[in-house]
Formats: C-alpha cells, structure tokens, sequence
C-alpha cells in the first residue's frame, strides 16, 4: 500500500518502536489514533537493517492483519562517517532495500553521512557521489529514498539538504521534511526551506522542537509546523505525515515516546491539520 494517488489529504502513520517495542502494541496504539500506517525502524527491539528474515516476515504478516501500510522503513543508511567504508553502507543499503520489499513500502529514509572534522565544503561533492550511488541502488530495486535532514550529517541546513538533492537529481532520491531537526539545526524551517525544497518534497515527519529545550508536541515549538502543513494543504499535498515525537528521549539513533505521549503528539498534529483546512486521509 502507499499513499492514494490523488487525494489531497496526510496519511497518518508514526515510528512504532517509539511507542513499544513490540509491534502489536505499536500497531495496536496506532488503530486506537486513527492511524492507517506505520514507520519501521526496529521491531522486538531490533533495528531494521539487523532483523533476520524471518522476522521480517512475521512483522510483514503482524502488519497486513492489522490492514495498515509501511509508510517507510526509517533506516539508519547514511548515518555514519563519510570514512567508513562504501561497501559496508551498500550492504545495509541492501538490507534495508529488501526489508521495504517484503513489508510493501516503496520509501526508505536515509541520511547524507557525518563528515566529524571536516567542513562541509571540503566534502559536498563525496557527499553528492556517494548519494548518488545509493539512489541509483534504490532505482534499481524501484524503490524510492527518502533524505531527512539531521544536526550532525551533511544535509543539516535547507542549503545542504538542497544540495544533495539538486547534485543527485534522481527520482530515487526525494525529501523527508523534519521540522524539528531544522530548529536543532538554527534554520527557521517554512521561513528558510519551504520554497527551496517543496520540489522535493514526498514525506512529512512530523516532529517539533523548541531550541535548548528539546522535542514538543506539534505547533508547540519553533518547527513552524502550522505554516507548513498550511502551504501544503494549499499546495494539494497528498502523502503520509509520519509522527516521530521524541517526547521522552531522543539520542543518536531513534527516541521514545510512549503511549500516551503519542497520544498527545497524534492529536495535537490532527488539530494543526483541522486548523488548517486540511483532511487526514
């Protein structure tokens, strides 16, 4: 399943390992949202592009009887040092590629590698070849790559993500918007990255942040959340706003929210949309 062509409107889905570690709750806390999708990054406390295949397969069948969709698969790809070995990340990239096919996502969010001591400058064209690279593999499995901007990788600023985005120019690499990674990273995100990257644009992760404060929920933060899901009701935007709170914790790979905070983080987005004219789908 992915997102219905067409129809103007945000399909609802969220990081289910920051509800629980098991799939069933997640799934289960999800319906009880409203939800119709769920984002994969680990499953029985296992990150995606660790889980054996048979596990991969029982997550699929949990999944389809529970009737949702895979938004994506978050995956950890383009998440390390830019010195780290090409084939290791290739190999990941496999992995997680395979994972998408068996659980019937076609996106598969990625990052554009930390390059710790070095200026950026100095490494945006490895950058934009080793980008590449991985869009061409995701091409060829007909599946698509998501970048998400982060504090901490190349594509940090709407200027960077820009970069990668623009310097690759592959249909296998599009955009996963993250509002509250952009307040970490100091840019104002409609005011600084709308314009620039709604070409780009495929996937909404719906996060927000108040600077040296931390995550909060929708529109309770810097993230200019209203702003955006505006233009984009505006826009005729139809595609999955995946919830990734980090309510309770937030580290290097992955936070926490639980149930009850996804709860909170679930409705205060439904308002934003309603406020907004929009649909969820």
């Amino acid at each position: 399943m992915s997102a219905p062509a067409g129809a103007a409107g945000f399909v609802l889905s969220g990081f289910g390992d920051e509800i629980d570690a098991d799939p069933q709750v997640q799934l289960a806390v999800l319906a009880a949202l409203g939800a119709t999708a769920i984002e994969v990054r680990s499953a029985w406390g296992v990150n995606i592009v660790e889980l054996a295949d048979e596990r991969v397969a029982e997550l699929a069948h949990l999944i389809a009887g529970a009737g949702f969709a895979v938004s994506a698969v978050a995956s950890p790809i383009g998440k390390v040092d830019l010195r780290a070995p090409q084939a290791d990340e290739l190999a990941r990239l496999d992995r997680a590629l395979a994972a998408a096919q068996a659980l019937g996502s076609r996106f598969v969010r990625v990052f554009s590698f930390q390059h710790d001591g070095a200026e950026a400058s100095a490494v945006r064209a490895e950058v934009v070849e080793r980008m590449g690279t991985l869009a061409e593999r995701a091409a060829a499995a007909g599946l698509i790559l998501l970048l998400e901007n982060e504090l901490g990788v190349y594509g940090d600023t709407p200027a960077h993500v820009h970069d990668v985005l623009a310097g690759v120019a592959s249909p296998a690499l599009r955009f996963a918007w993250d509002a509250g990674n952009f307040v970490r990273a100091g840019a104002r995100p409609f005011d600084d990255a709308y314009a620039l990257l709604r070409p780009y644009l495929s996937y909404l992760q719906v996060k927000d942040a108040v600077p040296e404060q931390g995550s909060v929920p929708a529109g309770a933060g810097h993230g200019q959340l209203r702003e955006t899901v505006r233009a984009l009701v505006d826009d005729g935007f139809a595609g999955f706003a995946s919830l990734e709170p980090h309510l309770a914790t937030a580290g290097r790979f992955g936070g926490f929210t639980g149930p009850r905070n996804f709860g909170v983080a679930a409705r205060a987005f439904a308002g934003i949309v309603t406020e907004c004219g929009g649909q969820m789908q």
